[in-house]
Order: structure tokens, then sequence, then C-alpha cells
């Protein structure tokens, strides 16, 4: 869910349908609109020699985009053997009990209520699958069931919508919180230092080759972002509606109403700092 603002970087040529990398197959749902960019990227992701293969996000339920998620798997000689969730919203886990349905697998998520299955998913927990290996990253804060998973053969990270491909992405108050998600972003910079990760397979958007880059405009565009909502209150906007009106002015009104939820979690994050 974009939040607005331009991103630089390098994606690879727009949108990604098709192999992103050697172990990460991208279908995109047809569910674009203003707050889902292109649409969601499902993923599917195998080892180039294996046979059973992980789906991440599953998206919207549309009956047509599921299939065509399991046919893209099955030209390439793989059977959809588990199915994971990043978070909840509905453009990425809505269509996951019908996937479930379609493909016989569990749905692993960190929220309970979408689980199929008694597996869960939570920090550190490590995902195998027919020799593939994904790393569960916890990441609240664009939501607080928000994981992102460390795909450490291709040295990528699959972000959900806690960093989008273009724009930037919605605190969505009052499940979203700043505090959390300015730790979720630092929590991705490690992994670009420390883990060498440098590609960001994100939930909308194109594919990022520059995942440290990506992630310190994040957190600059947050900072200054909290800056104008801070400098706006000193100077009399009240509302989470005056403010975006004053600080957003120069975005698309029909991204306001994301803009509204993002600035209620700053005046939250401000309050709770004694910043206001």
């Amino acid at each position: 869910m974009t939040d607005a603002a331009a991103l630089p970087g390098q994606p690879r040529g727009g949108v990604v349908t098709g192999p992103a990398t050697a172990r990460a197959v991208n279908v995109l749902a047809p569910n674009a609109s203003a707050m889902t960019l292109d649409g969601t990227n499902t993923w599917i992701l195998s080892e180039p020699d294996s046979e059973s293969a992980v789906v991440v996000d599953p998206g919207p339920l549309d009956d047509g985009h599921l299939r065509n998620v399991v046919d893209t798997a099955e030209k390439a000689g793989k059977r959809i053997a588990l199915t994971l969730l990043t978070h909840g919203h509905p453009d990425h886990a809505e269509g996951a009990t019908r996937f479930a349905e379609l493909t016989g697998t569990k749905v692993r998520a960190l929220d309970p209520a979408l689980r199929l299955g008694d597996e869960g998913l939570g920090a550190g927990d490590v995902v195998v699958l027919g020799g593939l290996e994904l790393r569960v990253v916890r990441t609240p804060g664009h939501t607080a069931d928000s994981l992102c998973f460390h795909l450490p053969a291709d040295q990528a990270v699959l972000t959900g919508d806690t960093i989008l491909g273009r724009g930037t992405t919605v605190v969505a108050h009052p499940d979203g919180r700043l505090g959390d998600y300015l730790d979720s972003l630092r929590r991705l910079r490690s992994l670009t230092v420390d883990d060498g990760v440098h590609t960001v397979l994100p939930g909308h958007g194109p594919v990022l080759d520059d995942a440290q880059g990506a992630v310190e405009f994040y957190l600059a565009h947050r900072a200054n972002r909290l800056a104008q909502v801070e400098t706006a209150v000193e100077n009399g906007y009240r509302t989470a509606g005056e403010i975006v009106a004053h600080v957003y002015a120069d975005v698309d009104r029909s991204l306001w109403p994301a803009a509204e939820l993002s600035v209620r979690a700053q005046l939250d994050y401000l309050r709770e700092h004694g910043l206001i």
C-alpha cells in the first residue's frame, strides 16, 4: 500500500512478471490501483533443481490469478508445497484459503487467524523446502503482523509491503506503529550490511537491485515526513486531516486517506516521545 513518494534505485526494467532471481519468479495479480501500484507480486520460490516450490502471498481472491500461479509453477516442473504470507492485508492474503484448496498446501503466517495448519511463523524461524532456505524476519510497522523473508542463496529479501519497488509504504495506524516500522527498517539495513542482501523482491512494484539504498531512502523519507508533521503541529495544524492537506498538498488526493493513516501513526510517535 503506497504512501506516495518517488523511490530512487535500479528497478529491472519495470515490473517483473517472470524470473527475478535464480530462485524467484513473480506472477503479477491483476489488481492494479493507486494503493497497490501495478498489482500484488505473488512470488514462486524454489531451488533450480527442485520439484518443490513455496509461494509467498497468493494475493487477492481472484481465481484466474490463483490458477495462473499454479500453472506457472507446473509449467516450470514445480509442485507448490507450501504457502507463506507476509501479512494479512486482503491484496496479499485474501486468496490464501482458495489457493490452499487448489494446491493442497498449508498456509503459514504470523497471525494465527490466517494460518491453515498447525505451524505459524515467527522471528528467527527458518523454512526449508526442497533445498530452499528462507529465514523469517519480523518487521512490524506497516502492520503488526508484517514479516519479511530473507533468501540468502540469492542475497535477496522479500519485503511484502515493508519496502515497495516504487514509492513508499503506509504505516497503517492503529495496527501499524511508526516506532516499530523504523526498527524494522534498521533490521533490514543490517541484512544489507551484515548478510550481503542487495536485492529487494517487493510486494508491489519492480525489483530493486540496491537494497541498502532503498532502506536508507525509506529511513530518510520517514525522518523528513516526521519533521514536517512536527512543524505542522507547531504551526497550529491540529487534526490528521489538516496536516495531510498541508504536508501532502503535492500528492494525488486519492492517496490522502493512506497518508492520513501514516500521519496518525506519526502523531502517536511524537506524543510518545514527548515531542508535541
